[in-house]
């Protein structure tokens, strides 16, 4: 999962009090161990645990193995914030090289925005948090109907 500037700041506001990159996706973390996801429609996902709703769009990441994605990665040289979203969850800001030193051999989703300076990779497809609210009398409900 990939974060917005909004999302970051509504997580610290509301899970995890501390702005510091680590303490922000273990927040979400937890949150997410609680939740129900609710498929809206093919492009955007809310986990809720029916107190709050994390809102969700889905990027477009390319399935790639990792000698790929260091091909990729090989001519950037400026800090990134990289997510891992496998087996072991962490997030970094970091050179993409040195970040893929500590990632598995194997083949993920990958995600590179270079503009906003962000990698991801993962074995789900990468989604993008665009905020934390309160839930809605729907999601509180059960089944998500009605969004």
């Amino acid at each position: 999962m990939l974060l917005t500037h909004h999302a970051k700041e509504r997580i610290v506001k509301r899970l995890a009090k501390s702005r510091k990159l680590e303490h922000i996706y273990s927040s979400l973390l937890s949150f997410l161990k609680n939740t129900e996801k609710i498929e809206i429609n093919e492009k955007v996902v809310i986990f809720s645990d029916k107190r709050k709703s994390l809102v969700c769009v889905k990027l477009e990441g390319e399935f790639l193995g990792l000698e790929e994605i260091k091909m990729r990665v090989s001519k950037i040289n400026e800090s990134y914030e990289c997510i891992f979203w496998g087996k072991e969850r962490f997030a970094k800001i970091t050179t993409p090289r040195k970040f893929l030193e500590s990632v598995l051999d194997g083949s993920y989703y990958c995600y590179i925005n270079k503009e906003k300076k962000v990698l991801y990779l993962g074995k789900n497809q990468p989604l993008l948090v665009i905020t934390l609210r309160p839930a809605k009398k729907s999601e509180r409900s059960g089944a998500g109907a009605g969004i």
